[in-house]
């Protein structure tokens, strides 16, 4: 009974494949069709793959039974619809492949991916694209490959999410094209990294920035949270992801006060973050900058450097010439205060400020703060804001707070400027 039923089940197979290969070669295209869609014999496959329809080849292409020498056949098909439907099936199947750098049937569906990859078709690289966006198994060459791909619609899926463009891959991709959408679409990434979004900062590129500022989970140093902020009263774009940022220094927060709209302002007093004395200095904040910007609005250049100057001299014999009015005119941008209070505090000439200042040095700027009795803090800002020195290139303090450099090192980048240190 045992051999029966075998020699029964011989019989049928043998039936089914007569079938297939009857179906297969039925000059009914509807067929072929239902055949290349349900078959899962390797040679009826094959056979199909050179089918004259082209809507048969799209089923075989569509198939996961197809073999992989049948699609590698279909990866040059005439038919854009059938590289396109073989660029999404090959993707997906991907991840499941077992893992062997010389298996020929991996080897295989990566030379299918390539050429899928340089395929004239836009519409073929935008499938593959979207299809590996999420896939870690994929050839990190193939994956830069289509990241800078001519077409945005090709290049944006890897670009936005693929983990396998490494921070550098995005580094060049924003030096390549700093103005280009691109670095808008970098900047969306998930868990972006403190180093890629400086350089997105670094490009001016307006749009780009904003996305940055919208993104929660993009790491963004308070050192170019503090150069975004100097370049944001002119961009509204950036406004109101500065003032939802998951996390905002008080101190930010009040510069960010001065400049944005009235409904922003209220959402910022309302931010759980900041307790009630801190929302309403920056309530006050606002009323003072406005009122300032009236003011200097009625005086010229020169008066308003005379006017700082001297009332930078006033607050020092009335000792109120602290820390907290020096870096709220550093927030504010008046340099000639700033420099007048580094002059008074430190014992230094305004001609030494002038050249240190003037330098570019982080050394010789945090030197001077040092000299003036202000904290390691107020000293970075200075370098921000007044020495003009860029975020990675900044004098940080130390884990503690503390300033970088021995009283030796101060001293002597002091009397380098010609300053007497002593």
């Amino acid at each position: 009974m045992s051999d029966a039923m075998s020699a029964a089940g011989l019989v049928a197979r043998d039936g089914s494949y007569q079938k297939d290969r009857r179906d297969a070669s039925d000059p009914d295209p509807n067929v072929r069709r239902q055949l290349a869609v349900s078959a899962t014999r390797p040679e009826i496959l094959y056979f199909l793959a050179e089918d004259k329809s082209a809507e048969v080849r799209r089923e075989v292409a569509a198939n996961v039974k197809t073999p992989t020498r049948a699609d590698a056949l279909l990866a040059h098909d005439p038919d854009v619809d059938v590289r396109a439907m073989l660029a999404g099936k090959i993707a997906r199947l991907l991840p499941g492949l077992a893992p062997g750098a010389h298996d020929k049937l991996n080897r295989r569906v990566i030379d299918i991916l390539e050429t899928l990859a340089r395929d004239e078709a836009v519409r073929v690289r935008q499938m593959l694209s979207e299809a590996l966006q999420n896939v870690a198994s994929a050839s990190p060459d193939l994956i830069r490959q289509l990241a800078h791909d001519s077409e945005l619609s090709v290049a944006e899926p890897v670009l936005r999410f693929s983990p396998l463009l490494t921070d550098q891959d995005l580094l060049d991709i924003i030096a390549a094209s700093p103005q280009s959408e691109r670095v808008a679409i970098i900047a969306k990434r998930v868990d972006l990294a403190a180093d890629v979004s400086d350089a997105v900062v670094a490009t001016h590129n307006a749009p780009a920035v904003a996305a940055l500022l919208a993104n929660p989970s993009a790491q963004i140093r308070e050192e170019t949270l503090d150069l975004i902020i100097e370049q944001a009263p002119p961009q509204i774009s950036w406004h109101e992801p500065l003032v939802t940022r998951p996390t905002l220094p008080v101190r930010a927060a009040r510069r960010i006060a001065a400049f944005i709209a009235d409904a922003l302002l209220k959402k910022l007093e309302g931010r759980p973050d900041l307790d009630t004395d801190a929302r309403r200095l920056i309530a006050a904040e606002v009323r003072k900058r406005l009122a300032a910007k009236s003011d200097a609005a009625a005086e010229d250049s020169v008066d308003r450097d005379k006017q700082d100057e001297a009332e930078a001299r006033r607050l020092y014999g009335e000792d109120k010439l602290d820390e907290d009015v020096i870096g709220d005119a550093i927030d504010q941008g008046r340099r000639t205060f700033v420099r007048t209070a580094l002059a008074l505090l430190g014992s230094v000439g305004p001609d030494v400020i002038l050249k240190v200042f003037g330098s570019g040095s982080p050394k010789g700027v945090t030197a001077l703060a040092w000299k003036a009795g202000l904290s390691m803090h107020t000293a970075v800002q200075m370098q921000l804001r007044l020495g003009g020195i860029a975020p990675k290139q900044l004098l940080s303090a130390t884990r503690g707070g503390e300033y970088p450099l021995s009283t030796d090192e101060m001293i002597w980048h002091l009397e380098f400027f010609g300053a007497k240190a002593s």
